[in-house]
């Protein structure tokens, strides 16, 4: 056990008093939390400490669980008073749970305290496990190699010739953590002091992107593809590293695609007309020519040269950042991300920044929630969502806005997007093609990224059209969601410095790659380039072999858990205050502050820790190991973790001394159970196929059934929590564009017949 450090309650585990820290914010302050966490949903705590709220980090008389890993603790136990009990009876741990609006628990997680959530009758218990409080597999012990292989994702990382693949840091827990944050504000949301259950392998199934759910149509059980995204490269290798760079197809891309033409300037790029092509129709000898003329540019130049290449020219590329381009970023620099604490260069000061709360709001959410009547209350009414009643306009394109707002859409808010009939979400547009009937209607990610929305066409170059968009954040709106380029809403007139001049309680979210500030704050990306930028890609991935990203392009899967969070302390903060926000929040560095202990570990010693396959230095075998075929599906593989000599010496006295020989004549499900009925972490490698068979997801009911008014029947996904009191779910599919054309014209707006056939006839719904 290293040295344990004791701080007497009421002192700060790590909080700097810089008093220029323009990051330092108050949105959730009178909030009480009571982190009782294990790794797993460490992150949480330091998630609502940002915030402003005060959090108490327990600590018993064994010490933190974290802290063996000393830059894991400094980074998540920043910004919480530490409390040091001699164990869960003890009476200052009482009264902190008496006084608590929230408390976040991982139970069953080594080191971590079971408590009854009798102990505080007044707050919002969130519970962390790897499965779920109930269920078939409740009891089954997982950490994120085990969180990972249920998921599905991590079968999709990695070569197809190895085995799959997790991140070397814990990508379930990056995930996990923004989560259990937003899960704990909505359970705020309700009104009502409840249980609220998380379950890991259900938050990382929902960073899939929706393709699970579309198995039963499909067939697709996912693939390891390497370095490529379906038919194309994405990882290309550089004179002293890698970069990122989708050869991918869509209007989004051309222009990225023709200035990559010019700078390589072969005849082969040179013939491309690049606003029809598609790398899934293209001839694989075409496919090849091009590959090799991009890559022997690549390979002539370094990183940093190529970044300045396409920081300049808008090209769609980034290098796979290890620490030492992280920690130089003049993007991060200037937008002051680091420089939380002194002694910590490495350690960020919060994952958002914001405009609007600056001093302290001495009152307590959970105690003044049902006195403040306002649109952003649900008045604690049984029976509703803990969101019922708000009000989301949401405007933006591809994924990572769309899935925060899903969020609030599940649980009870009325969720209106902004589309245009002229550009279209490119999510629709990429679905355009001979196999799809429906035409912009037939976009499967679009529609389970936008389940139970409503959605107006209106033409935003049109001053009439921008004008009903005002009176709806005037007349309708609590808040504003976009994820546009940072100039794009100041050039329609929508951004928040315009839109809050008319209503100044509206709370307004933006969410782009860089940010709405900084030198690059312009530079185009989508979710490949932000997991290269951030550092995910130089986890993940084999020694000996280039990297790969984690599937499901990670800033887009995990950054809208962040984008939720804040927003939700917004609308809770507007709730009891009155008063309107802005947030700031940048998609790269929601994923840069998601790998903070890997900054510091690097800080501190200087050396990188990089891809390492399934190989983790704190466990006795840690790996996914080949198991026997199942019918006509081979493939197979399960996933197992021993983290002691005793729980080694267990796993071997069953398995003998090969594991991999006796992980190979049995099925997954026999190697997991029989290894789970010992205590050993064991966990099979599911596919997307997998997913519909799963017995824990059927019991937690992940998939909804729908009808889309085109593609018909289809599964939506839930995400990754239950309110006790409080129900959620979905009872709309994705929309159509302009699908609620005539409630937000007639209902929302009052307009006339005569008015709308005057504005449709002017292009303003164009």
């Amino acid at each position: 056990m290293p040295e344990r450090v004791r701080r007497p309650s009421g002192t700060a585990a790590g909080r700097s008093d810089k008093a220029d820290d323009d990051r330092r914010i108050s949105l959730a302050c009178g909030l009480r939390v009571v982190d009782l966490a294990g790794e797993p949903a460490a992150m949480a705590g330091r998630l609502l400490a940002d915030l402003g709220a005060d959090v108490v980090l327990v600590e018993g008389p064994e010490g933190h669980p974290l802290r063996a890993q000393p830059h894991r603790f400094a980074a998540w136990a920043h910004g919480e008073r530490l409390l040091a009990v001699a164990g869960p009876d003890d009476p200052a741990l009482d009264a902190e749970l008496a006084a608590a609006d929230v408390v976040i628990d991982t139970p069953g997680f080594p080191g971590a305290w079971a408590l009854d959530p009798g102990h505080a009758p007044g707050a919002v218990w969130v519970s962390v496990t790897p499965f779920g409080l109930d269920g078939p597999r409740s009891h089954w012990r997982a950490g994120d190699l085990g969180v990972m292989a249920a998921s599905g994702n991590m079968y999709c990382t990695g070569f197809p010739d190895r085995a799959p693949l997790r991140c070397t840091e814990p990508a379930s827990y990056a995930h996990v953590g923004g989560e259990t944050a937003y899960a704990a504000l909505t359970g705020l949301a309700s009104g009502r002091p409840q249980r609220v259950d998380v379950s890991m392998h259900e938050v990382v199934c929902i960073a899939n992107m929706s393709t699970p759910a579309r198995f039963p149509v499909t067939g697709f059980r996912g693939a390891r593809r390497g370095p490529n995204i379906g038919r194309t490269r994405e990882i290309w290798e550089t004179s002293d590293g890698f970069v990122s760079f989708g050869l991918r197809g869509g209007k989004a891309r051309v222009p990225s695609l023709e200035t990559l033409t010019r700078l390589v300037d072969t005849p082969t790029l040179c013939a491309m007309d690049w606003s029809r092509f598609s790398p899934n129709t293209a001839e694989r000898a075409t496919l090849q020519a091009i590959e090799a003329d991009v890559a022997a540019f690549f390979a002539r130049h370094t990183m940093a040269q190529l970044y300045a290449i396409a920081c300049e020219t808008n090209l769609m590329l980034a290098p796979i950042s290890s620490p030492a381009e992280i920690l130089a970023s003049e993007q991060l620099a200037a937008r002051g991300f680091f420089g939380a604490a002194e002694g910590y260069a490495a350690l960020p000061r919060a994952f958002v920044t914001v405009r609007g709360p600056v001093e302290p709001v001495a009152t307590s959410p959970a105690r003044v929630r049902r006195d403040t009547a306002t649109t952003t209350s649900n008045d604690g009414a049984r029976g509703r969502g803990a969101w019922a009643g708000v009000n989301i306009l949401e405007l933006g394109s591809g994924a990572a806005g769309p899935i925060a707002t899903r969020y609030f859409a599940e649980h009870g808010a009325t969720v209106l997007r902004i589309e245009s009939k002229g550009r279209p979400d490119f999510l629709r547009v990429y679905a355009l093609g001979p196999d799809n009937p429906h035409g912009l209607e037939g976009a499967p990610m679009f529609d389970g990224l936008n389940v139970a929305k409503r959605d107006v066409s209106f033409n935003l170059k049109h001053p009439k059209a921008v004008e009903l968009v005002r009176r709806l954040v005037v007349e309708w709106a609590d808040a504003v969601a976009e994820n546009f380029a940072p100039r794009a809403m100041v050039g329609f007139g929508l951004d928040y410095d315009a839109l809050a001049a008319l209503r100044p309680d509206l709370v307004m979210v933006s969410a782009c790659l860089n940010g709405q500030t900084g030198p690059h704050r312009d530079y185009p990306g989508f979710g490949g380039q932000g997991s290269a930028l951030a550092g995910y890609n130089f986890l993940t991935g084999w020694p000996d072999r280039e990297p790969v990203g984690p599937h499901g392009t990670i800033t887009d899967s995990l950054a809208p858990r962040f984008v939720a969070t804040a927003l939700a302390a917004g609308l809770l903060y507007r709730r009891r205050t009155g008063e309107g926000c802005y947030f700031d929040v940048s998609q790269v560095e929601a994923a840069v502050y998601s790998l903070t202990p890997w900054l510091l570990d690097y800080e501190a010693t200087g050396t990188a820790r990089g891809r390492a396959g399934n190989d983790c230095d704190r466990a006795r075998l840690h790996g996914a190991f080949a198991c026997a075929d199942e019918g006509d599906v081979g493939d197979r593989w399960v996933a197992i973790a021993a983290w002691t000599d005793e729980e080694l010496d267990r796993l071997r006295a069953i398995t003998g001394p090969d594991v991999e020989a006796y992980t190979r004549a049995r099925t997954r499900l026999e190697v997991a159970e029989t290894l789970q009925a010992a205590g050993i972490e064991a966990v099979p490698v599911q596919d997307f196929g997998d997913q519909h068979s799963d017995p824990q997801l059927a019991h937690r009911g992940h998939f909804v059934a729908l009808t889309h008014p085109f593609m018909g029947p289809g599964l939506y996904e839930r995400n990754g929590f239950r309110c006790s009191d409080a129900p959620a779910g979905y009872d709309r599919a994705g929309p159509t564009l302009g699908q609620d054309q005539d409630w937000v014209l007639r209902d929302l707006l009052g307009l006339t017949a005569d008015e709308v056939d005057a504005l449709a006839a002017d292009g303003a719904f164009d």
